[in-house]
């Protein structure tokens, strides 16, 4: 399979962590095409503030060395799909989305004749200092080419060898603890507040070193973000299933998440995130 040297990446979508990714390559001086067809204002502003390039799909496809697939879970296969039928020989994909191992599997398999990277972004956007881990799985000199594109930005990089599927488990893995930790928490919180000992349960955990219950600022935080995280944890459950381990409470986890869908992005108080949590499910 032959190789071009990197000089342009095509990110696909620039949601706030790929812009912010985006922008760290563009400080190097790489180009950054993303394609605005069908996306909203909101990714509009942040592709133009990290100083990517507009380009239609067809013509990223073409002229990009490195696509980058930076979406959310439920799309990311299908995606990938547009790529390979688009054509991708001789270049590397990366796909770097919350999905599990399996669903890794069956995206390398749609690029016979390119280099699918199994990636993992842990960490917060790389913005005001923040150094985020990009973690890699697959084929070395490919592997390496990544990481030579991100040398000197603030995403760090770290190898986690040749077996694709590796960088998904550890995200998901991660996942498993630090979203469905939130959910939990805010779970807790809503059922001791119904009852009237709210205050006296954030004093119990306020006595802990660390504990998602003693900060409700977590609970609207999570509510915004429940439409990226819950497709994620539905990952992280067939995770947990193809290691013979129960799924049970990530998939009760997703469903709670189910409940913030209308919040996507909102800017809620604690008590008006609550209240979403507490209605039905839309068909319930």
């Amino acid at each position: 399979m032959t190789t071009r040297s990197v000089t342009t990446v095509g990110l696909l979508h620039p949601g706030s962590m790929g812009a912010a990714v985006g922008a760290q390559l563009r400080a190097r001086g790489v180009t950054v095409l993303w394609c605005p067809a069908g996306r909203s204002d909101a990714t509009r502003r942040r592709a133009e503030r990290a100083g990517l390039e507009p380009a239609l799909f067809p013509d990223l496809l073409d002229r990009a060395d490195v696509v980058v697939s930076l979406c959310p879970p439920a799309g990311a296969e299908e995606l990938a799909g547009r790529v390979a039928s688009h054509g991708f020989a001789g270049r590397t994909y990366v796909e770097a989305n919350a999905v599990s191992p399996e669903r890794v599997r069956r995206i390398v398999a749609l690029f016979p004749e390119a280099v699918t990277i199994d990636a993992a972004v842990i960490g917060s956007p790389p913005i005001g200092g923040k150094r985020p881990t990009l973690y890699l799985a697959g084929e070395r000199a490919q592997r390496d080419g990544i990481e030579q594109l991100f040398a000197g930005t603030d995403v760090r990089t770290h190898s986690l060898g040749l077996d694709p599927g590796a960088a998904s488990a550890l995200k998901l893995a991660y996942s498993s603890y630090q979203k469905a930790s939130r959910v939990l928490a805010a779970l807790s919180y809503g059922a001791a507040q119904t009852h009237g000992v709210g205050e006296e349960l954030l004093a119990i955990a306020a006595n802990r070193s660390s504990s998602y219950l003693a900060e409700t600022d977590y609970i609207p935080k999570t509510a915004a973000r429940a439409w990226r995280w819950g497709p994620e944890l539905a990952e992280a459950a067939a995770l947990l299933g193809e290691a013979g381990l129960p799924e049970e409470l990530m998939l009760a986890a997703a469903t709670s998440l189910d409940r913030w869908e209308g919040a996507r992005d909102a800017h809620l108080t604690v008590e008006e995130a609550l209240e979403l949590l507490r209605r039905p499910p839309p068909d319930g």
